[in-house]
């Protein structure tokens, strides 16, 4: 039996808090700011036990989820001594489960160095992974699925990538620009966009640092910033486009869906399980068996009996996407469809958003 743990940590503040239940029930009434007062104080704890993860070669596995009580703000804002800490603590506490490797969830693979320096405090107790590169991989897979089924002609449209150049969004790129008519790489400093465009062969590369700017007359977006609030608005997208939100917390506005039929925002990175039993045992708002990429990556790491660090640090490598893929598929991990805000997307939701774009072009 192959073991693994992953790491989560509350979204919502007030929300995911008073999840837990008991005295924490009250996080729902107080401020944010006085909810992290408290939470700060916690050390991490074991959340559940994964059972019934299962490869399609035979080999099987057992997991934990470990809760790093800090929310995305403090993760990001806080000394980053403090945060390394908390995080060894979590790996501490999975090894102490028997786990052999720990991936990094949500905002704890942003914060600091991802996961560079909680490894070398770790000392090879046990590995870790942020699960970037198989993010990557379900992101564009999602991306170029998704426009397929919008009636997007890739090699004649802009794609842009939000978030370019960070760790995922830079790899991103390089992985969508042989698709693309235009590849719009947005962030909030052109100096470094420029570092990023110099890499990619492509004859027409824009680089912008307003969103806005970015998206327009963009077809395919892959979005995936660290920022706390949504950056895309509904105003900002091209009707018919296809948004795959990598971004944990969003980064998609929830006024979209309500005001923008005619576009099509998906989940990345929503994975398929191996395993006739899988169970959580913790209700992280996907269907059962399902999980995000950057969970998948770590159990297919165990299921292969590669205890070893692997997506590491802010780049992750063309070469470690391509890594990965092959593990995917000879374990059994695949892409589960899509979700858009909570709810899974189906083929009525894909017709209807195609419909409501010709009616918006028949207007125009």
């Amino acid at each position: 039996m192959e073991k693994f743990a992953f790491i989560i940590h509350p979204i919502d503040v007030r929300r995911d808090v008073s999840r837990k239940g008991g005295i924490y029930s009250v996080a729902q009434y107080l401020p944010e700011s006085t909810v992290e007062n408290l939470i700060k104080l916690k050390k991490p704890i074991v959340a559940s036990h994964i059972t019934g993860v299962r490869s399609i070669t035979g080999v099987e596995a057992e997991g934990w989820f470990i809760a790093c009580p800090l929310t995305p703000r403090q993760l990001i804002t806080l000394d980053d001594d403090f945060i390394v800490k908390r995080l060894v603590q979590c790996g501490e506490l999975a090894a102490e489960q028997g786990a052999k490797i720990i991936g990094l969830g949500a905002f704890t693979s942003v914060a600091g160095d991802g996961g560079i320096t909680v490894a070398k405090k770790l000392n090879g107790k046990i590995a870790v992974t942020t699960g970037n590169s198989y993010t990557v991989a379900t992101a564009v897979e999602a991306a170029v699925d998704a426009a397929g089924k919008m009636g997007i002609d890739m090699p004649k449209s802009k794609i842009a990538i939000v978030g370019a150049t960070g760790s995922i969004g830079r790899t991103c790129a390089h992985l969508l620009a042989p698709r693309a008519g235009e590849l719009a790489l947005i962030g909030r400093d052109i100096a470094k966009l420029e570092k990023v465009a110099a890499d990619i062969d492509h004859p027409n590369v824009q680089l912008y640092d307003k969103v806005n700017a970015g998206l327009r007359d963009a077809l395919v977006v892959i979005t995936v910033t660290s920022a706390v609030d949504a950056v895309i608005q509904p105003e900002d997208l091209a009707s018919g486009a296809v948004v795959c939100d990598v971004a944990r917390p969003r980064d998609v506005s929830v006024r979209v869906a309500k005001e923008r039929d005619d576009v099509l925002v998906i989940e990345g990175g929503v994975v398929s399980v191996p395993g006739d039993n899988v169970d959580f045992h913790f209700n992280f708002g996907f269907e059962p068996k399902t999980a995000y990429a950057c969970m998948s990556e770590t159990m297919m790491l165990a299921l292969e009996g590669r205890y070893e660090n692997y997506t590491l640090g802010k780049d992750v490598s063309v070469e470690q996407v391509n890594g990965i893929v092959p593990l995917a598929k000879k374990h059994g991990f695949k892409l589960a469809g899509y979700r858009s805000f909570e709810k899974p997307v189906t083929a009525e939701t894909i017709d209807r958003a195609r419909r409501s774009a010709r009616k918006r072009e028949l207007v125009a």
